[in-house]
């Protein structure tokens, strides 16, 4: 990560003072960006950079499970945590095998848990990158050794 790069986190609730509390715990140390829908917070993913996706489980229209689902084939590098105020085993199931998150946490947060289970989310989303950028290396100069033997053979 760069020195003055902050970390992208997009915190999805459709209850405003979630969104505002969260902004004031954490607009400090991460760059925070905050929608009251999963189609504001998709609209939030098309023009933005994001690390790490929050979302609350139970919204209108749509759950934090879904919305997730919704959104891995387009955006599956973000890190994604579902946070909510119900215990219920089934969503927990969910969303591990179907938005494929992180770490679920409950409601109400407690803010320096949560800060620490961001800066963990960010450091494995910079590590899958990083192996990312290793694999498509490593692919590069596999395929040129194969076209350097395929010349020695040839010659």
């Amino acid at each position: 990560m760069k020195e003055n790069t902050k970390v992208s986190v997009l915190y999805v609730d459709d209850e405003v003072n979630n969104l505002e509390s969260f902004k004031a715990n954490f607009r400090r140390s991460y760059e925070i960006f905050t929608a009251e829908s999963a189609d504001l917070a998709k609209e939030i993913l098309k023009n933005n950079k994001i690390d790490i996706i929050i979302s609350d489980q139970r919204m209108p229209g749509t759950t934090g499970v879904e919305f997730f689902e919704s959104i891995i084939e387009e955006y599956p590098d973000p890190i994604r945590m579902l946070l909510t105020g119900y215990a219920d085993i089934v969503a927990v199931i969910d969303a591990i095998n179907k938005g494929k998150i992180y770490h679920y946490t409950t409601k109400p947060f407690n803010a320096d848990e949560l800060k620490i289970t961001i800066d963990k989310a960010f450091e494995i989303y910079s590590l899958r990158l990083e192996n990312k950028e290793l694999l498509k290396t490593l692919s590069e100069v596999n395929k040129q050794l194969e076209f350097m033997i395929r010349q020695k053979l040839i010659s």
